[in-house]
C-alpha cells in the first residue's frame, strides 16, 4: 500500500478537498481505513459458537487490541505521517493476533486481504477513472501525483529512488518499507502482502487503451522482492502527450 490514486485520497482512504492539511487529511484517512477495515471482519469472518461476529464481541476486541498495541509501540513512529502508517500496519497485526487463535492461516490471510481492500474498492476505483479520463495527460497526472505523495504523504519512514523517470516511463522504486519494517518487527511480516493488495483498489482503473499509459509492480518487499518497482510507461496510445519533467 504505498502509492496511492490522484483523485480518491484513500489511505489505506477518505476524499479531501485541496484546503485539508496534509495532517488532518492524513488523520481522515486512516481512521476511515481501519473502521471500514474491523467493520469488514467483523460482519465476514465465520460465526463462532453460532453467534455472529457483532455478538460475540468482536468488534470491541479488535479496537481493544489496537488500542493496546499502538500504546505499546509508539516508540516506533517520531512524526505525523508516520504515526498514521504505524496505526495502519498495527491494526492489520491486531486482527492477525485476534483472530489467530480460531483460523488458519490459510483461512486467515485471504480473510484479512479481503476485508482490508475491498470496502473502499468501488469508490476508489470510480475516483481514479474519472481522474484519468479528465486529465489531458493521465500519464503526466499520475507522475506528479505520485511525486507529490511521495513527499507529502510518506515521510521520512519510506525510502524511494528512481531508476527511470523521464516523459516515457516513470519507475518510482519503494527502497525501505515502514509497513514491512512494523510488521517483521512484530514477528508478522508475512502480513505485509496484506497492505501490498490495497494498491490495486488504484491500479485496476488505469486502462492502457484509454489512458495511453500501463503500469505494473512486478513484484514487493512484502513478497519477497528487493524492493516494490512502481513502473508507469506510456503505451502507443500514449505517445506525444505532454511532457513530464524529470526530477
Amino acid at each position: 500500500m504505498t502509492h496511492h490514486s490522484p483523485e480518491t485520497r484513500h489511505s489505506p482512504e477518505t476524499t479531501s478537498s485541496p484546503a485539508s492539511s496534509p495532517t488532518s487529511d492524513l488523520l481522515d484517512q486512516t481512521l476511515l481505513a481501519i473502521e471500514a477495515f474491523f467493520t469488514a471482519l467483523a460482519e465476514t469472518r465465520p460465526a463462532r459458537d453460532g453467534l455472529p461476529a457483532d455478538l460475540d464481541g468482536l468488534p470491541a476486541r479488535l479496537r481493544d487490541r489496537y488500542e493496546r498495541l499502538r500504546a505499546d509501540q509508539r516508540h516506533r513512529a517520531g512524526d505525523e505521517p508516520t504515526r498514521h502508517h504505524l496505526a495502519v500496519s498495527l491494526a492489520v497485526l491486531a486482527a492477525y493476533r485476534e483472530l489467530s487463535p480460531e483460523l488458519p492461516d490459510e483461512e486467515l490471510l485471504p480473510l484479512l486481504e479481503r476485508t482490508f481492500v475491498e470496502p473502499l474498492r468501488a469508490g476508489m476505483l470510480a475516483g481514479v477513472a474519472a481522474a484519468l479520463d479528465a486529465a489531458p495527460d493521465p500519464f503526466a497526472l499520475m507522475v506528479a501525483y505520485n511525486r507529490q505523495r511521495e513527499r507529502d504523504y510518506f515521510g521520512p519512514a519510506f525510502t524511494f529512488s528512481h531508476p527511470r523517470d523521464d516523459d516515457h516511463e516513470h519507475v518510482a522504486r519503494v527502497d525501505h518499507c515502514y509497513y514491512h519494517q512494523v510488521l517483521e518487527a512484530n514477528g508478522a511480516g508475512r502480513l505485509t502482502p496484506v497492505l501490498c493488495a490495497f494498491d490495486a483498489n488504484w491500479s485496476d482503473a488505469i486502462d492502457p487503451e484509454r489512458h495511453g499509459f500501463a503500469f505494473e509492480r512486478p513484484t514487493t518487499i512484502g513478497h519477497g522482492g528487493p524492493h516494490c518497482p512502481f513502473t508507469f510507461r506510456r503505451t502507443a496510445a500514449g505517445a506525444g502527450q505532454g511532457e513530464v519533467t524529470a526530477r
